[in-house]
């Protein structure tokens, strides 16, 4: 890297911040830690750096400065969130579970609508997280996380998929029927929601209605093998 001597403390960030852009973590790295080696009392500065270290595979490091952000400013929403990416990373899950509220908190109290780009990240965060107990067969766990994120972005309706997803696994029909039918009333083609909401009747005792919504998949597609086993497997009507 060339001499940066001469340059101020914001032409160092700017740098950084191209730097970062183009994925030349360990050049942003350096140019953010020439700041901090002047001006420590950078949150901002020390958020970044934490991101560096994250993507050049160094999370301790990476916990380590958003940690000094936070000693700074404890209501740096992004830093908190930063901070659980990387403890979800790491498996710490009830860990990253308490600096994604302290987000969510954070977030919340600068507007009541989340219209941020951290509330976007926060929303994503819960939902990878709710990925991961899913994946753990902890339903009632991932529901949690999935509710969160919905909290934050209402509209996203891959997340409330994955919602009705832990709901059904944990025999929660009736309310995996609400957020399917929410879905279908956003987006009538998403068609893995209708398959679930058949099968969400069909547990309730409402084979007929479960029968409409499969034909239904089959009408938008006729390959869809997974909606012609369903009503096979409800026989004649």
């Amino acid at each position: 890297m060339s001499d940066t001597g001469n340059l101020s403390a914001k032409q160092l960030i700017e740098r950084g911040i191209c730097a970062w852009e183009r994925a030349d973590y360990e050049a942003a790295l350096e140019l953010f830690q020439s700041v901090l080696e002047q001006h420590p009392g950078f949150a901002d500065v020390h958020n970044k750096a934490g991101l560096c270290l994250a993507m050049l595979g160094d999370p301790e490091a990476a916990l380590e400065e958003f940690d000094k952000a936070l000693a700074i400013s404890d209501t740096y929403a992004e830093a908190h969130l930063n901070r659980a990416i990387v403890l979800q990373g790491l498996g710490h899950f009830e860990e990253a579970r308490k600096h994604l509220k302290k987000a969510d908190e954070l977030d919340h109290w600068e507007s009541e609508e989340f219209p941020s780009d951290v509330g976007h990240k926060i929303a994503i965060a819960h939902a990878k997280l709710g990925d991961l107990y899913l994946l753990a067969d902890h339903a009632e766990e991932a529901a949690e996380e999935y509710r969160k994120a919905l909290a934050v972005r209402t509209r996203f309706l891959d997340i409330r998929s994955k919602y009705a997803e832990a709901l059904i696994g944990m025999g929660r029909w009736k309310d995996a029927q609400e957020q399917l039918e929410t879905i279908l009333e956003n987006n009538p083609g998403f068609t893995s929601a209708r398959l679930r909401l058949g099968l969400a009747l069909h547990r309730q005792g409402e084979d007929e209605q479960a029968r409409e919504e499969w034909e239904r998949c089959v009408e938008d597609d006729p390959r869809d093998m997974r909606a012609k086993a369903y009503l096979a497997s409800l026989g004649e009507g």
